[in-house]
């Protein structure tokens, strides 16, 4: 199979001469769920915003086996990163007016994507008036409304509690799976790595790089018996073992806190 995606030999270096990413080799196949783990500052939202065009490789080579006008993208961030003084209805219509598409001419577009995210109750409320969890519901129904091939997903649960981050993992492979998309999702959290992923790249720092690939054999969909089984824990440990293998080989002087933020 031809993948979607191909990074071969890519690295990322800032300008004050950080190695935030160093000979990363990654192939993401359409249609595949795959998450990228490790600490803060192994290049893993670098990676993210590479892949999005909001930056350029240093070396190496990111290849597409589609053209440009067919890489339908969306990115989720951390913070929902709403307009505090529009509505949910607005806020979603953001990308399209961006495009000059009017809110009447979209109306019905983006009350399709707030039902898919069971907001279509909330459609005239205000992010004040929303949850946590509702504001990145909002945020991916603002991602949903663009018809994406491929989300790119940068630690969208970071901040959220347990039980909402649970739910939020449930309705993020129910849509992923009717939606067919790619998704390429950074997190900190193993534990939701596994969960969610057809596959688990583990990434360490200084610099950033992959020391693992990590396929989760179990079909979909999963459910709450996957995460308290054996088996869930046994791929934990086993990613757990790679990060603390890369931590014990060292590395070059660690990156600075601002630079470490900047690397992912």
């Amino acid at each position: 199979m031809t993948a979607l995606l191909r990074l071969d030999q890519v690295s990322k270096v800032y300008n004050s001469g950080t190695v935030a990413l160093d000979g990363v080799n990654l192939a993401v196949d359409a249609g595949e769920f795959v998450s990228l783990v490790g600490p803060s500052g192994c290049g893993k939202s670098t990676a993210l915003r590479l892949v999005a065009g909001l930056g350029e490789v240093s070396s190496g080579q990111m290849q597409w086996s589609v053209p440009p006008e067919q890489r339908q993208m969306a990115f989720v961030f951390q913070d929902a990163a709403l307009m505090p003084w529009a509505t949910v209805v607005n806020n979603v219509h953001l990308p399209l007016k961006l495009k000059g598409q009017s809110l009447r001419a979209c109306r019905q577009q983006i009350y399709q994507a707030l039902d898919r995210v069971a907001l279509g109750d909330a459609a005239s409320a205000y992010p004040r008036q929303l949850s946590g969890g509702m504001k990145m519901r909002v945020s991916i129904a603002r991602a949903l409304v663009t018809q994406p091939q491929v989300l790119l997903m940068d630690e969208p649960f970071g901040a959220l509690d347990e039980m909402t981050r649970s739910r939020l993992n449930q309705d993020v492979l129910d849509l992923w799976q009717q939606q067919q998309w790619t998704v390429l999702f950074v997190t900190h959290n193993i534990y939701e790595a596994v969960y969610l992923s057809q596959r688990v790249v583990v990434m360490a720092a200084q610099p950033g790089r992959v020391v693992a690939e990590v396929t989760i054999d179990v079909p979909y969909p999963r459910t709450e018996a996957f995460r308290t089984s054996s088996l869930f824990n046994q791929y934990c440990r086993e990613i757990l073992t790679h990060l603390a293998q890369a931590e014990a080989g060292g590395g070059p002087v660690p990156m600075s806190s601002e630079e470490s933020a900047i690397a992912g």
